[in-house]
């Protein structure tokens, strides 16, 4: 990108601060030419009306040089957008005329111009320059605009571009596209753009999801080298010499249970009933074995961070020859795993432990429907036979599994039951069946091992003191809590123990007392926004939610880098290095490790979450003008969303409404003023599906029934 003059001055003016620079020896600074003399110092004349710059005896100064800072445009809504701070993460609010044309990816200077106070909720800011013009990939929609063809960018409002070059492409009204960005202009709706390629058409979610993904950066293809080393590993097995020196396990009945489609295997269990309780074992696919450090699959997974699972389709940390193969633990198959052994008293209370690297041989692909059912006594004579090795370790994992969710409740644990969609797509992609995901007995057994083993693995680091990733879930802010207690006033819903001094067993108390309202999924809702996020740490912050001192990641290394970089370091513990040479190891490999892992989850989560709403939207284009029930979920200032009984999400706008004068009410209600008519959050209502825009991911609702 060619620097402007302005670039040259204020790049000029940033270090002197106070100082300044005469204007002779600006223009110097600048590269000013004798024919463009006049032309720079109109440029500065420009930024001196902007209140950039000031001039004082005799030299010009950078007004408030202090305020400036390197940032990235991070969103852009229909008024404003959002620039974070490159150094400090803050975001920082600027209105649109202020943006300059700068685009999601953007790298800016920009200064600051109101700091928060009672009157500004963020502080605010605005562009001075685009420094570097973004790398990332750009995508849109190509629409019709008075009978010509033009683009909808996605991530930002702006009113359709220019299209100035097609490259080849045929293109029609609803394609998704790739572009890049032709001529730049201050104002965001006279950008022109080149199209480079389609995707297909945005009435169909995948090829949202493919826009999405590439508009992200999110990595979906795996470079030849790190195929390569994949398919090596596979190819070459598990030998005898890999076996040699672990604990052979194969002769217990150990096996897995996931759902019926997973094909990443990464978790196994044991257990056996003793006179003193339980032995219990959670065998873990050996990954580190596989993926050693500095090699092409090291660093992917480490870019990558995490598995990514859209609908139907995954976006995997390692390459299916690992994920799905030799590390999966299919069964009757031998493979190297890490093991956590646990000795377990009557009481739930682990007596003893140890970490191993072993050798199993799964006996069963155990799948959490056809558990349950053998839980419930439903299950028939395939099912039984499937099971029968382990047929005996059931009853005994769900006994003990009662006596855990018991301890887990004793603590004060908040049992919070967020809804989860499930997905189901045809063999072409296209969105079937949206409903809610269930989850039954069988997969509470396993949950409740696994925070058995991933407690342990924390303890062990804390007692032996030596640099680890922990799982951490901070207190919840004061005024978090006390927001919390608020909106439950304001929905009529008694908020007794919820204070800024609130523990976690005080939240889980209103759970329970609430667990039977038909309000309940929304006070699930507003529990976990007044919670911290969780995340990884090198450091032993302990898990409000799960009121546990110690708590890590140790159970799924094939999807999740934080799990991964503990099995490296637990291997070197096991084998015997002593602390100060494991210090000296990895403490700044934890501490990197766990920033790496905290950043890829929230992309994660953005992804999953995201790209949800466009397989909702086209499913919900084959129900337009059917009627659905519902409960109000969120509320904004000229509408509110509507949460339907299969999780789909959609907005009623106030215009569709009964006319009148409509204002947000306490963030929890959208309140019609002159009728005292008030729609809040919780409310069951009944609703028509009336439009549905797949590649914008939105579906609007028209209200039937209010309070059914």
């Amino acid at each position: 990108m060619k620097e402007t003059y302005r670039e040259k001055i204020i790049e000029a003016l940033l270090p002197k601060k106070k100082e300044g620079l005469p204007e002779g020896a600006l223009l110097t600074a600048a590269g000013a030419s004798k024919k463009d003399r006049k032309r720079v110092t109109g440029v500065i004349a420009a930024l001196e009306k902007e209140g950039i710059v000031y001039h004082s005896k005799g030299k010009y100064i950078l007004k408030g040089a202090g305020r400036y800072f390197s940032g990235t445009v991070a969103r852009l809504m229909r008024t404003h957008g959002f620039i974070r701070n490159d150094e400090t993460d803050e975001e920082f609010f600027v209105r649109g005329r202020d943006l300059r044309g700068a685009v999601p990816g953007d790298k800016v200077l920009a200064v600051v111009t109101e700091y928060a106070d009672e009157e500004h909720a963020s502080d605010s800011a605005k562009v001075v320059l685009v420094t570097e013009e973004t790398g990332c990939v750009l995508t849109g929609t190509i629409v019709s605009d008075n009978k010509k063809l033009k683009l909808r960018p996605d991530g930002y409002y702006s009113e359709p571009l220019t299209i100035i070059r097609w490259n080849g492409c045929t293109i029609t009204e609803g394609d998704k596209v790739r572009y890049t960005i032709h001529d730049r202009a201050e104002h965001h709706s006279d950008i022109t753009v080149d199209i480079l390629s389609v995707y297909g058409s945005s009435e169909y979610a995948k090829y949202s999801v493919d826009a999405y993904i590439d508009e992200k950066g999110i990595e979906h293809e795996f470079s030849e080298e790190t195929i390569a080393e994949a398919e090596k590993i596979q190819k070459n097995g598990i030998s005898d010499a890999e076996k040699a020196g672990r604990e052979d396990l194969r002769t217990l009945p150990i096996f897995t249970i996931d759902g019926a489609d997973t094909k990443d295997i990464d978790d196994a269990v044991s257990i056996s009933q003793k006179d003193d309780g339980f032995a219990v074992g959670v065998h873990i696919a050996d990954v580190s074995h596989y993926v050693q450090k500095g090699t092409a699959l090291d660093k992917t997974a480490y870019e990558r961070g995490t598995s990514i699972y859209i609908a139907d389709r995954v976006i995997p940390m390692l390459p299916k020859e690992l994920s799905n193969g030799i590390c999966s633990l299919n069964p009757g198959e031998d493979r190297l795993a890490f093991s956590c052994l646990m000795e377990i008293a009557p009481s739930g209370e682990i007596k003893n432990f140890r970490f191993v690297k072993s050798v199993i041989r799964s006996r069963v692909k155990g799948v959490y429907s056809e558990v349950n059912r053998i839980l419930d006594g439903t299950a028939d004579d395939v099912i039984n036979n499937k099971y029968s090795e382990v047929l005996g370790q059931i009853p005994l994992m769900r006994m003990l599994t009662e006596i855990l969710i018991k301890n887990r409740k004793n603590r004060g644990a908040p049992d919070i039951d967020s809804v989860e969609s499930r997905i189901i797509c045809d063999a072409g992609g296209k969105c079937e069946v949206i409903t809610e995901r269930t989850r039954g007995f069988a997969e509470r057994m396993i949950e409740e091992l696994m925070l058995c083993a991933n407690g342990c693995a924390a303890k062990l680091a804390m007692d032996k003191g030596f640099p680890f990733v922990y799982r951490v879930h901070e207190s919840p802010e004061k005024e978090k809590l006390m927001k919390l207690a608020e909106t439950l006033v304001n929905i009529g819903i008694d908020p007794r123990g919820i204070s800024e001094k609130s523990t976690a067993g005080d939240i889980s108390d209103v759970l329970e007392r609430m667990k039977d309202d038909p309000r309940a999924p929304v006070i699930n809702n507003l529990v976990l926004r007044s919670m911290m996020k969780a995340k990884y740490s090198e450091e032993p912050k302990g898990h409000y939610g799960l009121v546990l001192k110690e708590y890590s990641h140790f159970t799924s290394p094939i999807r999740r880098y934080a799990d991964f970089s503990i099995h490296r370091i637990l291997t070197d513990v096991v084998s015997g290095m002593p602390v100060d040479k494991l210090t000296r190891k990895y403490e700044k490999f934890a501490h990197e490790a766990a920033y790496r892992a905290s950043i890829t989850e929230l992309t994660a989560v953005a992804a999953e979450r995201d790209c949800e709403k466009f397989y909702m939207a086209e499913y919900m284009k084959k129900h337009i003008g059917e009627e659905f029930g519902g409960y109000i979920s969120g509320v904004t200032g000229n509408g509110f969303f509507v949460c339907l009984d299969n999780t789909v999400e959609g907005r009623v706008d106030c215009l569709t409404l009964t006319p009148g004068i409509y204002e947000l009410s306490d963030d929890v209600a959208l309140l019609e003023t002159l009728s005292g008519k008030a729609y809040t959050i919780g409310d069951r209502v009944r609703v028509k599906c009336v439009a549905a825009d797949v590649g914008g991911g939105m579906i609007d609702f028209e209200l039937l029934e209010h309070k059914i």
